[in-house]
């Protein structure tokens, strides 16, 4: 069996076992085993941060966005509109209120996959079907969308476009706009969030 295979199904019996140790919740119909190990390894569970930054711009109403980081995390840098529910307030009362809006996607975010990895396997055994996790994290939104790096001249058009479409909501995030070259020469102001497909890059 392929390497990455072995890793997944570590990573889910590991995943697995820590829900006993959150809060006791009973209302709900878990997924199986063998349906979450399936789902586990589908690359449709990942959106890309090009797709988010589109979905934010364009104020799409069928997506929510819930940050898994700590409070103190999230206070400091969050993304327009998301909500915060830390990994181990997952399988709260309020955090079931969040997930479980009918029709809404939901796409689980931390610095990388990890944490919202964890929240993404954790909501599906826990029934929620529509949740999906960004790919890279902050950290790549960081990357690809506040500080995108112009591709090389021999590049094809759509790298060209991709580039065009991050700079565009690069200002959008930060009212900064890029230099000429490569490098992002000013500071990145990011605005805090306030409580309450574009082509896929890579992370």
């Amino acid at each position: 069996m392929n390497k990455n295979y072995y890793l997944l199904f570590g990573l889910l019996i590991a995943l697995s076992g820590g829900l006993l140790f959150l809060p006791e919740k009973t209302n709900y119909v878990q997924e199986s085993p063998e349906n979450l190990m399936w789902d586990i390894v589908q690359p449709t569970r990942y959106i890309s941060t090009d797709q988010v930054a589109k979905m934010i711009i364009e104020k799409d109403p069928l997506f929510q966005l819930v940050d898994v980081r700590m409070d103190y995390d999230f206070e400091a840098f969050s993304l327009p509109n998301s909500f915060n529910i830390p990994i181990d307030s997952i399988l709260t009362n309020d955090a079931n209120d969040i997930l479980n809006i009918e029709d809404v996607n939901t796409i689980f975010l931390s610095d990388d996959d990890i944490k919202a990895d964890q929240a993404w396997v954790i909501a599906k055994r826990m029934g929620y079907n529509n949740v999906y996790v960004m790919k890279g994290g902050l950290n790549c939104w960081i990357r690809t969308i506040i500080q995108p790096q112009k591709p090389s001249e021999s590049a094809p058009i759509t790298e060209f476009e991709l580039y065009n479409f991050r700079k565009g909501a690069s200002i959008y995030f930060t009212g900064v706009e890029l230099s000429t070259n490569s490098d992002l020469k000013q500071e990145v102001n990011i605005t805090r969030k306030k409580k309450e497909t574009v082509a896929e890059g890579g992370c």
